[in-house]
């Protein structure tokens, strides 16, 4: 989740809404120019007793972001408290109860996102080792319930925390419990956005099932393969979903913006902290009447700001976010933005992929988004036969779409073998959440802390 830093000088009161269509119009660019932001999240637990540190604790969430210093990152304070990170790779941000998140920089090729993503980890495990500290690969806590869990001194953390049980049973899970792997796409123009969100909406369940990896709960089955998934249909529907009206007719820039005024506000930062407008209506903020700011008219960065807290399976800002995998370990943080490059950033390729969903109703898409959570690659498909079928066509249009980009690294190898991980389950019809159940009712006797073994 973003991390603000300060009010800029230059931020200009929103006076039309041409102004909130500008973060979105802004974002066009022409192919050459095209890049790749993978985000991925890891839970952080001490090996000695696998629990998850608190901030300040000697050797906690401070302590690893101070460690992580030394490799040229600059602190992000708030309230006095680092609570963020950046540099070259991009930014290190914390979750709510510590998960630690790298939204990296935008880059040219995969080669380039994994060379990024390998550098990471090796810091994180550099400054872990001296702590104590592992991290986990998993879309959600396997053994921790709520109150094992620490909160991180972030202001607009407090305010959604307090909101997300008015609105759902599930929010706080969400918060606390759970790890994603996202990738930030780009687009050339107005309809080249509408194709790719209407393709990366159809496709997210089958992303999910690809990557389904979160099937316990307090050190047991929980019945889901991505529990992380199915968290998502409790926690806010004004600011979830699958958004039937980006499948309609008209859909561009203007509906996004009228969308999102719809979505209750959480904050509005104001002199370095985060003021609680939780549930409050961004349209009354345009005219004045915000209760907990009488008379102001939001800024430029309080729009940004607010772009950012939907949450649907894709989200569109100045670039597309590709939400729907549970986190994973190395070679599946690489195969994300792997399968969605492929599909999204050749022509040819999103034609295919279009072709593929474009004639499935929105009940078909809603029935793919309930059903994955808990069959994943059973699901049955609105094409025929089921979602591994589905996934075999998908990811031969992913690598041909990848084979046409020719990026090309020093050995010449081009960007479609970071698909293989995905390859290989599709072929299997198995996807990480059941080779882990395999190993809890095999070899790990039903011990949960074997799972601890998965760590990078």
């Amino acid at each position: 989740m973003s991390t603000r830093e300060s009010t800029t000088a230059d931020d200009p009161v929103i006076e039309s809404f041409e102004q909130l269509l500008a973060p979105m119009i802004r974002g066009e660019k022409p192919p050459e120019r095209w890049r790749i932001g993978t985000e991925h999240e890891k839970l952080v637990y001490k090996r000695a007793d696998f629990r998850a540190p608190s901030y300040d604790e000697p050797c906690g969430i401070r302590d690893l972001l101070k460690g992580l210093e030394a490799f040229g990152w600059t602190p992000i304070e708030e309230g006095g408290n680092v609570i963020a990170l950046k540099g070259a790779d991009g930014a290190i941000s914390l979750e709510p109860a510590g998960q630690l998140e790298l939204s990296g920089a935008p880059l040219e090729n995969l080669h380039e996102t994994c060379a990024e993503t390998g550098r990471h980890l090796a810091q994180v495990k550099q400054v872990g080792e001296k702590c104590g500290v592992g991290y986990l690969g998993l879309g959600m806590w396997p053994d921790k319930r709520r109150e094992d869990l620490p909160i991180m001194p972030k202001g607009r953390y407090a305010i959604m925390m307090r909101h997300m049980p008015r609105v759902g049973k599930l929010g706080l899970d969400m918060m606390l419990r759970t790890c994603t792997i996202q990738v930030n796409l780009d687009y050339a123009s107005e309809a080249d956005m509408v194709k790719k969100f209407r393709v990366g909406l159809a496709l997210q369940p089958l992303a999910t099932a690809l990557f389904a990896n979160s099937p316990f709960t307090e050190g047991r089955p929980n019945g889901f393969l991505s529990y992380r998934s199915h968290i998502w249909s409790d926690t806010d529907p004004a600011r979830t979903g699958m958004l039937p009206f980006v499948f309609e007719e008209g859909f561009g820039y203007e509906r996004w913006a009228q969308y999102m005024l719809d979505v209750p506000m959480y904050f509005v930062f104001r002199d370095g902290k985060y003021i609680d407008a939780a549930g409050l209506s961004f349209r009354d903020f345009l005219e004045g009447r915000l209760s907990v700011l009488p008379g102001e008219r939001p800024r430029q960065s309080d729009w940004w700001d607010h772009l950012s807290t939907a949450f649907p399976e894709v989200r569109l800002k100045s670039f597309l976010e590709m939400r729907g995998a549970d986190g994973g370990p190395w070679s599946r943080i690489c195969a994300l933005p792997a399968f969605w490059v492929g599909l999204l950033y050749d022509q040819s390729a999103l034609d295919a992929a279009w072709d593929l969903v474009k004639h499935w109703s929105m009940e078909e898409r809603e029935r793919l988004r309930n059903e994955v959570p808990r069959l994943a690659l059973a699901t049955k498909s609105p094409s025929g036969g089921t979602l591994q079928d589905l996934g075999r066509e998908v990811l031969k249009i992913a690598h041909a779409g990848l084979k046409a980009r020719a990026r090309l690294n020093a050995a010449g190898d081009n960007e479609t073998g970071y698909l293989e991980t995905l390859d290989e389950i599709v072929a299997s019809g198995k996807v990480p959440a059941e080779r882990l159940l395999d190993a809890y009712h095999g070899e790990w006797n039903g011990d949960i802390t074997r799972v601890y073994e998965q760590s990078f």
